[in-house]
C-alpha cells in the first residue's frame, strides 16, 4: 500500500513538473508549453475566422477546433487543480485548491473556459489565453510585467482611490451644472441632472463624442471649464501610476531598495544540496527568492542561470509561489 502511495505521489509530482510554466531544463515541460501555445493560437484563430461570411462552409471545422482546444484547456485546468497541493505545500488539500482558484492565473484560466459552457456573451474572455503566451516569454525570471502592474496598483491604491473619487464628484457636479444651463434649451437631451452624466464623462475624459453638446453661451462656458478640469484630473492618476512604476522598477533593478523585504543570509557549506544547482531550481524547491551572491569577496545580483558553489553567501527572502511557480 505504501509503495502504491509513493508511486501515486511520484506521478503527481511529475505531472506538476511538466505543466509548470517555463521549465527550460525539462524537455517534456517545454513541449507541453509549446503545445498549449499552439492550442491557444488555434482557438483564437477559429474564434476570428468563424466571423467571416466567406468562410461559412468551414464553420463545422472551426466548431470542432474550438471544442477540441477548449477541452484541452479544461483538462489542463483540472491538472493544475489536482496538483495545487504541490504548488502550495504549506496549505491543506482543500485550501491549496481554493488558493489556486482565487489566484490571478487561476481566474484567467477559468474565464477562458466558461464561455464554452455558459456566458456565451462573454466569448471575448477567451482572448485572456494570450496572457499564457506572454507568461512563457516573460521579461525576467523574477518579475512579470503583469505583477508589476498589480504591485503598483496595490501600493498606490489609496492615492488612486482618492483621485478617482475626485473625478467622480466632478462628473456629478458638471452633470448638474450642464443640466441647469441647458435644460430649457435642450429638454430632450438634458431632461434631468443624470441625463448630463454621459456628456460629463465624455468631456471630463476628453473623449468628446459630440452626440450631446451645449448650445447656450453659459453651457459652452461650462463645457470649456469641464474639459480643462478633465485634463487636470485625469493627469492625477496618470502621474501616480507613473511614479509607482518608477519606484517598482527601481526595486526590481536593486531589490535591496525595497524596505518591505525580510532578508535572510546563508553560507553554502560542503554538505549543502544546493552546490552545483541553478538558482532557478533552488528557488522552486525551497520557495525562496535569491537576491544576492557573495563570491570570492565580490557581490553581485543573482541570475536564474547562476550555479551555486561551495562557500557562496546567499542573501534571500522567503516568498510564496503563485499558480505558475512565480513569487508573490
Amino acid at each position: 500500500m505504501q509503495k502504491s502511495d509513493e508511486a501515486y505521489a511520484a506521478r503527481k509530482k511529475r505531472v506538476f513538473d511538466i505543466i509548470q510554466i517555463g521549465q527550460v531544463s525539462d524537455l517534456p515541460s517545454r513541449i507541453f508549453d509549446f503545445f498549449i501555445i499552439t492550442m491557444i493560437l488555434i482557438n483564437i484563430a477559429a474564434l476570428f475566422l468563424r466571423t467571416f461570411d466567406g468562410l461559412r462552409p468551414w464553420s463545422p471545422l472551426f466548431d470542432i477546433a474550438d471544442a477540441v482546444t477548449t477541452g484541452i484547456f479544461v483538462v489542463e485546468y483540472l491538472l493544475r487543480l489536482w496538483t495545487a497541493d504541490i504548488l502550495y505545500p504549506e496549505e491543506g488539500p482543500v485550501r491549496s485548491r481554493l488558493r489556486f482558484v482565487r489566484s490571478f492565473y487561476g481566474i484567467v484560466d477559468l474565464l477562458t473556459i466558461l464561455p464554452m459552457f455558459f456566458l456565451n456573451g462573454f466569448i471575448a474572455f477567451r482572448m485572456l489565453r494570450v496572457v499564457r503566451i506572454l507568461r512563457l516569454f516573460r521579461i525576467n525570471a523574477y518579475y512579470d510585467s503583469f505583477f508589476v502592474i498589480r504591485d503598483v496598483i496595490v501600493k498606490k491604491k489609496n492615492q488612486l482611490t482618492s483621485s478617482l473619487f475626485i473625478i467622480f464628484i466632478l462628473m456629478l457636479a458638471s452633470s448638474l451644472c450642464i443640466y441647469s444651463t441647458e435644460h430649457e434649451a435642450q429638454p430632450d437631451a438634458f431632461g434631468n441632472a443624470f441625463s448630463g452624466l454621459w456628456w460629463s464623462i465624455a468631456t471630463l475624459l476628453t473623449i468628446g463624442y459630440g452626440d450631446i453638446y451645449p448650445i447656450t453661451a453659459f453651457g459652452r462656458l461650462m463645457g470649456g471649464i469641464t474639459a480643462i478640469l478633465g485634463v487636470l484630473t485625469v493627469a492625477i492618476p496618470t502621474g501616480i501610476i507613473s511614479a509607482g512604476f518608477v519606484e517598482e522598477y527601481t526595486n526590481v533593478a536593486n531589490p535591496l531598495n525595497d524596505q518591505s523585504l525580510k532578508l535572510e543570509e546563508i553560507i553554502v557549506n560542503l554538505d549543502s544540496s544546493w552546490i552545483g544547482r541553478k538558482v532557478s531550481l533552488i528557488e522552486q524547491d525551497a520557495t525562496i527568492r535569491i537576491l544576492l551572491i557573495y563570491r570570492d569577496g565580490k557581490r553581485r545580483f543573482a541570475k536564474s542561470s547562476d550555479i551555486i558553489r561551495k562557500d557562496d553567501v546567499l542573501v534571500y527572502e522567503r516568498a510564496d509561489r503563485d499558480a505558475d511557480g512565480k513569487f508573490d
